[in-house]
């Protein structure tokens, strides 16, 4: 099996599909990621090849960006299958796939090391100065205004938050998902990580609010 050639297939496939994506779920997000997860797996013990190929490959199923959640991760295995004999890399890369997806926090925990290191990746890019770049990225592709005071961050689940667009604002994501993220952590490496990135989103919103009450009486 010669990996960085199927490394490389799978960049270009990943390149392929994403690369037109205007909602922060694009080629670079998924390159960001992927640079990521290599580097907590090497300080965790992971194996470097299932955590390139999962983060590569996190996106192209995403049911936001298919039909649907099952058509998505048909897709994926199409290509895995083109590209692999080893069923058992297969099997832990989709299985990797299939838990990744944020749910609110509720979603089944990662069994493997390697899935952990990559949904740590994932989530570090919705953190820190990307994911405040990301959400506004987001929200104006989707409709949503930069803040409401009038409208309150909800507490339901980010699954159906994702679903209904037109409801929310960029700055109520910050409570409904990004302020959470640090505590969901799986490593020791991606909790160091996460905790700069939370400290200025916190900086961040306080510059905000400060700059949007200007003048307020």
């Amino acid at each position: 099996m010669n990996q960085p050639q199927i490394i490389a297939e799978t960049e270009a496939y990943a390149k392929e599909q994403l690369g037109q994506d205007t909602t922060g779920h694009d080629w670079w997000h998924t390159d960001r990621v992927r640079n990521t997860a290599c580097a907590i797996a090497e300080i965790e013990g992971a194996d470097a090849f299932i955590c390139n190929l999962a983060a590569l490959l996190h996106d192209v199923a995403d049911e936001k960006l298919n039909t649907s959640k099952e058509a998505g991760l048909q897709k994926v295995q199409t290509f895995l299958t083109g590209q692999l004999t080893d069923k058992g890399i297969i099997d832990q890369v989709m299985h990797i796939i299939e838990t990744m997806s944020y749910s609110g926090g509720g979603g089944a925990p990662m069994t493997s090391i390697e899935g952990q290191v990559v949904q740590d990746a994932d989530r570090l890019d919705a953190l820190g100065a990307i994911g405040i770049a990301r959400t506004f990225v987001f929200s104006g592709a989707k409709g949503r205004p930069m803040y409401d005071p009038e409208l309150a961050p909800r507490e339901e689940s980010l699954q159906k938050e994702y679903r209904d667009y037109s409801k929310g604002s960029a700055i109520n994501h910050f409570y409904e998902k990004m302020l959470k993220l640090k505590f969901l952590m799986n490593t020791a490496y991606g909790r160091k990580l996460a905790e700069e990135r939370h400290d200025f989103m916190l900086i961040f919103l306080e510059q905000f609010y400060k700059e949007w009450n200007q003048g307020s009486h």
